[in-house]
């Protein structure tokens, strides 16, 4: 990803606490050109030993708290997050936080489909509606589109391609709560790619991959660092061309 955010001041991560978060806060933070302010959320800051080492290390890194299903959290974190960037905005936002309320057709209930979806689809959505006069402060200073000027970057999966959802992989990943709100996800972020175009901000999804994570489990084949490498790359990348788009970490579009 080397110099992939040097145009970029200012960068929101959700769920920074474990996993791909961890690992985005962590990669721009050692990076050849890391942002001027890197913002980690966690649900529990102070639980969060190796962010908070991380935080320890590299000055940019501010950590705040943030529960993504909490209206009055997304608030409270939106004004910290002002506090923080001032009259410079967000450059980007990446809504990363999410959760995998494993159910099949035999387990599932209406509890784990609505727990599910408000953590991965209702809450990118509140997470953006709230940090959208910083994004358009940060907007408002450039031209084009990308994270040099402001962008929206959802943390989707592939899971949530409709099309995709057939043969081998309908078979092994039967989780009705987390494949459909990823397709929530993906629908939330071509919705907001059409009201957020007049501002010039760029919004898109990204799938990961399979990553070897608590989420991904032990015989995922990507490590988080070649995952994270490829996908901060990607986004560093992202032009007008992009937006609305729906991508693999590798950079090629996939199926709706």
């Amino acid at each position: 990803m080397s110099g992939a955010f040097k145009n970029c001041q200012t960068v929101l991560v959700t769920g920074a606490n474990r996993g791909l978060g961890l690992q985005i806060v962590k990669s721009l933070a050692s990076g050849d050109f890391s942002p001027g302010k890197i913002i980690a959320t966690a649900r529990n800051p102070d639980a969060a030993e190796e962010l908070r080492h991380l935080a320890e290390k590299h000055p940019n890194i501010h950590v705040i708290k943030l529960d993504v299903v909490s209206q009055a959290s997304i608030d409270h974190a939106a004004a910290e997050v002002g506090k923080l960037v001032q009259e410079e905005g967000l450059n980007c936002l990446i809504n990363n936080a999410g959760i995998n309320v494993v159910a099949n057709f035999e387990t599932v209930t209406a509890e784990k489909m609505l727990e599910n979806f408000h953590a991965n689809s209702v809450a990118p959505l509140m997470i953006t509606k709230a940090m959208l006069p910083l994004l358009k402060q940060a907007a408002a200073k450039g031209r084009g589109m990308g994270i040099h000027r402001a962008a929206v970057i959802n943390m989707t999966s592939l899971l949530g391609s409709v099309e995709l959802n057939w043969g081998e992989r309908a078979n092994n990943f039967k989780w009705y709560p987390y494949r459909t709100s990823k397709s929530a996800l993906n629908m939330v972020t071509r919705c907001m790619a059409v009201d957020l175009e007049a501002d010039g901000i760029l919004c898109m999804a990204i799938h990961p991959g399979w990553v070897r994570t608590d989420m991904g489990g032990p015989n995922a084949p990507l490590s988080t660092d070649e995952s994270i490498s490829s996908v901060l790359s990607v986004i560093g990348g992202l032009t007008e061309k992009d937006h609305g788009s729906f991508l693999h970490y590798t950079g090629e579009p996939l199926p709706w």
